[in-house]
């Protein structure tokens, strides 16, 4: 889930620059492409149902932190693990470790419609949470976005064929985690090296995950410890692929994008799962996608600091995090110095 990241090289102004329409075509589709891996991804963790979330958990996050191992091994760079924030980069580090956890549970115990609608509302939570940890300035079309935003979020719990449960709680638990990740890598990201911002989260997780999953642990076939690794490489193919297209389009062009995996979901669910979508949730779906590429497309005229569209993914994965445009910057500018 999912908000940017686009190099910038000379000045705020170039982010808003449109750049030809062929790299723009290819960068949307690489986009899709990436979204679609995610979706998979999900679909992959509702496939393991027998299994603590802090199993699964440790494992795909075991399974793509060696791709990003080798990476750091083969690189050239000289990287530095020292936070210069030491308490909101722990507070992302606790964020980014909610957010997965509560996905898992939510795409274990919901359908896959319900839970995208849920977790589709973080951007009306960073919309809020921008005001008092960034001093964004929200005007009256944005509120009334984020209020009919959340009026959606109200739909798609409504006249539910059974009682809210645990899982809509976690979805929504994972809307307001994922929230939080964004805007504090929005606030930390010109300070903070990429290493920083990927490698503690990758290391909380395991620890975390690790130490719960001694008391939870059940012995996995082959055919699940397949279906971790392969829920690792997804995060990490995924995430790779966003950082493509936003790094090669504008993202008033990826951006709304994300909202594809509601589709993919539709037909994943019917596909595998037996999952008929309910008319509340697609509609509550519907009017939540709206809110939210109004408030993306408002963000990219008027927002002062950009707390949606600065972080590549609202969404925080089982992978490396995919960090922010401001840490692009912090990290040429030490290589230059």
């Amino acid at each position: 889930m999912p908000v940017t990241g686009i190099i910038l090289t000379q000045s705020e102004q170039s982010f808003i620059n449109t750049p030809p329409s062929a790299p723009i075509a290819k960068s949307t589709l690489v986009a899709l492409l990436g979204f679609l891996v995610f979706s998979s991804h999900d679909a992959l963790i509702k496939a393991v149902p027998d299994y603590s979330v802090f199993q699964i958990g440790f494992f795909s996050v075991l399974f793509s932190f060696v791709p990003f191992t080798l990476f750091l091994a083969v690189s050239k760079k000289e990287f530095s693990l020292r936070p210069n924030n030491a308490k909101l980069v722990a507070i992302r580090c606790g964020s980014i470790l909610g957010s997965m956890l509560f996905a898992f549970y939510a795409f274990r115990n919901l359908p896959l419609t319900q839970v995208y609608a849920l977790i589709f509302s973080a951007p009306l939570i960073i919309t809020v949470l921008a005001i008092p940890i960034l001093g964004e300035t929200v005007k009256l079309y944005r509120w009334v976005a984020v209020t009919i935003g959340f009026i959606g979020v109200v739909v798609v719990l409504g006249t539910q064929s059974g009682s809210l449960g645990l899982g809509h709680v976690a979805g929504i638990m994972c809307a307001l985690c994922s929230a939080i990740t964004a805007v504090v890598t929005r606030k930390i990201g010109s300070s903070e090296s990429t290493l920083t911002l990927i490698v503690y989260p990758l290391l909380i997780n395991l620890t975390i995950c690790g130490l719960a999953m001694l008391k939870v642990y059940k012995p996995m076939p082959g055919i699940v410890l397949l279906t971790m690794c392969s829920i690792g490489m997804m995060a990490v193919l995924g995430q790779s692929l966003l950082i493509y297209a936003y790094r090669n389009a504008p993202a008033q062009y990826i951006a709304p994008f994300q909202y594809s995996q509601m589709i993919w979901a539709v037909a994943i669910g019917i596909i595998f799962f037996a999952e008929t979508p309910q008319l509340n949730v697609l509609l509550g779906a519907l009017i939540i996608i709206i809110s939210g590429v109004f408030i993306v497309w408002r963000e990219i005229k008027s927002s002062a600091t950009k707390p949606l569209l600065n972080t590549r993914n609202f969404r925080a994965f089982s992978g490396p995090q995919a960090f922010s445009k401001e840490s692009d910057q912090a990290d040429q500018k030490s290589e230059a110095e």
